[in-house]
């Protein structure tokens, strides 16, 4: 039995962080995983990205385009703040949902070109995963969200 009750103890100390490098690794989490967000938001503002989208058949481009660069950027700025990050991470679940059907390798016939949209697809579920993991923890520490009161 010691020996159990002293596996256990030491699996958990293993999986909590150090207090002292938590906070920043966790910043860095969220400005990493916020990059592609406020870097790419912008560009959804651009007429090549509108065409784009509308020749993948998006129903009024004009305006899904630029209004979902916004939510990108909102969500983005959110997260990386930790400003109500939780709701800026449910704006970029529905960016995600949004867009993600776009890289639609399945109906693609050039295998490179279908291995490019897959793995943008992918990318896109795995940010998914991301974003829903802050709608249930938030931004945690180094945050506008966690300052204290």
């Amino acid at each position: 039995m010691a020996t159990t009750s002293t596996l256990s103890r030491s699996n958990t100390q293993s999986l909590t962080p150090a207090p002292a490098i938590s906070a920043p690794v966790v910043f860095l989490g969220r400005l990493f995983f916020t990059l592609i967000f406020l870097m790419a938001g912008p560009n959804h503002f651009a007429h090549q990205s509108i065409a784009y989208a509308a020749s993948q058949g998006v129903p009024l481009a004009s305006i899904a385009v630029p209004l979902s660069g916004v939510i990108a950027l909102v969500g983005g700025l959110s997260i990386l703040l930790g400003y109500r990050a939780r709701i800026g991470a449910w704006l970029i679940v529905l960016f995600l949902i949004a867009v993600s059907p776009m890289h639609n390798f399945w109906a693609v016939t050039d295998p490179m070109m279908r291995q490019m949209q897959m793995a943008m697809f992918m990318k896109n579920i795995a940010m998914l995963g991301g974003a829903l993991l802050i709608t249930q923890f938030g931004a945690g520490p180094w945050s506008l969200d966690n300052r204290k009161k």
